[in-house]
C-alpha cells in the first residue's frame, strides 16, 4: 500500500536542497518519491511542523560489541589472541539487544557500522548492520573493509597474546610483513605456481586489500601516522579510509588528505583526550575540515560518544558555517558514501530504502527530538 508523510521542511540528504510543504511517499521498503500535491489513494500520515531527515548512518561504532549494562570484562572489541587477524568478523560479537540500539533508533540512526577495535594491527572486518533488526542475520547489509589500526593503541598491546609491537614502526613493520605476503602469495598464484587451496586463510582473506577490491579502515590520528599511510598506500596500491584523525589540526594536513583523496571518518568530537597523541585534539579542529572539505563523514565510536547522540556533533559544522543540509548531509549522504551504500541509503530518492526520521521541529533546536522513525517501510518508532 502506498503511504506518505507530510513534511513542513524535508532535509533531502544533499547539500543544498531542502524541500518545504511536501509529501514524501513509499511502497513496501522503496521510497516513492517527493510531491507538492498529496497523492491520491495513499495512507497519509500527519504530523504539526514536522520536519523529515534521512535516517542517520553512524560510519563507526563498537554498539552491540561493548554493550549497556554489562561489564567492561564482557566486552567483545577486541581479540586478542593474535595481532593479525583478518579473518576476525565483527558481527559474529555484536548481540542485538544492546540497549543502546534501541536508544540509537530513538534518536534517528538506524544503521551502523561496526568495526573491532584498535588493539590490534589488523583487527578484523567491518560489518554495515541494521539497528532495528532482531538478530544478526535481519541486520546484516554488507561488510565495509578490513580494520587496520596505527600510533599508539596497537603498541600498547604488547602483553596481549601473538607478535606485538613496543613502537610505531615496530606496528608498521608487521603490517608491511603481512601486506608484502599476501601481494607476493597472490602474484605466484596468478602466475599458477601456487593453487588457491595451497594459501593460508589468513593470506587469502587479504588478497582483495592488494588487489585494491577492498578497503582498509585505519584507525590513525596524528598526521606524521597519517603521513606513513599515504606511503604505505602507494606502496601497495591500496583503498583506504581514515578513520578519527582527531590529531589533524592544521588546514594543510586536510589539505594533504584530500589531495591524496582519502576519505575521512571523522570524530568522535565530543570525546575525552585521553592519550599523548591527542594533544592538539579540539571541536576547534573541525574549522579546518570545514574550509578544506575532504571526502569526510562522522561517527560516533560508540560506546567513546553514545550513538544516540551522533547528530548532536553536527553543531560544531554549523558553528564554522555549514548550512542546515550540508551538517545533516555529513551524517546521511556522505556516510553512506563512504560505506559504499549510496545505491540505497543517504538521500530521499526514489528506489532508495524508505528509512527516514520525523522530528518535531528543525533537528538544530535544543528541544527537538524524533515522533516517528520507519526503517525501510516499516513504522519502528513513534512517540
Amino acid at each position: 500500500m502506498l503511504k506518505a508523510v507530510r513534511a513542513n521542511l524535508l532535509f533531502t540528504g544533499y547539500p543544498g536542497r531542502v524541500e518545504r510543504d511536501v509529501y514524501l511517499s513509499w511502497e513496501g521498503n522503496k521510497l516513492v518519491g517527493v510531491v507538492k500535491e498529496k497523492p491520491k489513494d495513499a495512507e497519509i500520515i500527519e504530523f504539526e511542523n514536522s520536519v523529515v531527515t534521512p535516517a542517520f548512518i553512524d560510519a563507526h561504532s563498537h554498539i552491540g560489541l561493548d554493550r549497556a549494562g554489562e561489564p567492561s570484562a564482557e566486552g567483545e572489541s577486541n581479540e586478542k589472541f593474535d595481532a593479525v587477524l583478518p579473518l576476525v568478523d565483527s558481527l559474529y560479537s555484536i548481540y542485538m539487544d544492546d540497549e543502546g540500539f534501541k536508544e540509537s533508533v530513538e534518536w534517528g540512526v538506524l544503521y551502523s557500522c561496526i568495526l573491532p577495535g584498535s588493539g590490534n594491527i589488523i583487527g578484523g572486518k567491518a560489518v554495515v548492520i541494521r539497528n532495528f533488526s532482531h538478530d544478526i542475520g535481519e541486520a546484516f547489509i554488507k561488510h565495509a573493509g578490513i580494520k587496520v589500526a596505527l600510533g599508539y593503541n596497537p603498541r600498547n598491546t604488547y602483553e596481549w597474546k601473538g607478535t606485538r609491537p613496543y613502537t610505531r614502526m615496530g606496528a608498521v613493520s608487521i603490517l608491511r610483513k603481512w601486506l608484502t605476503k599476501a601481494k607476493d602469495m597472490l602474484k605466484l598464484v596468478n602466475e599458477g605456481k601456487k593453487s588457491l587451496e595451497e594459501v593460508e586463510p589468513e593470506i587469502k582473506a587479504l588478497f582483495p586489500i592488494v588487489k585494491g577490491d577492498e578497503t582498509l579502515r585505519v584507525h590513525v590520528h596524528k598526521m606524521d601516522d597519517i603521513i606513513g599511510l599515504m606511503r604505505i598506500i602507494d606502496e601497495f596500491r591500496l583503498k583506504a579510509t581514515i578513520e578519527h584523525a582527531g590529531d589533524v589540526h592544521t588546514e594543510e594536513g586536510f589539505a594533504k588528505i584530500k589531495d591524496k583523496g582519502i576519505p575521512i571518518v571523522y570524530g568522535p568530537i565530543d570525546a575525552f583526550p585521553y592519550k599523548t597523541e591527542l594533544k592538539h585534539y579540539s571541536w576547534r579542529n573541525v574549522k579546518h575540515l570545514v574550509r578544506v572539505k575532504p571526502l569526510f563523514g562522522l561517527m560516533s565510536d560508540h560506546p567513546v560518544t553514545l550513538q544516540r547522540n551522533l547528530y548532536l556533533q553536527l553543531r560544531f559544522f554549523k558553528l564554522f558555517g555549514f548550512s542546515d543540509s550540508e551538517s545533516i548531509a555529513i551524517i546521511t549522504k556522505n556516510n553512506a558514501e563512504i560505506l559504499g551504500l549510496s545505491d540505497v541509503l543517504g538521500t530521499l530518492d526514489k528506489g532508495k530504502y524508505a528509512s527516514f526520521v520525523v522530528w518535531n521541529d528543525n533537528p538544530f533546536k535544543l528541544g527537538s527530538h524524533p515522533i516517528y522513525v520507519v526503517g525501510e517501510g516499516k513504522e519502528i518508532y513513534k512517540e
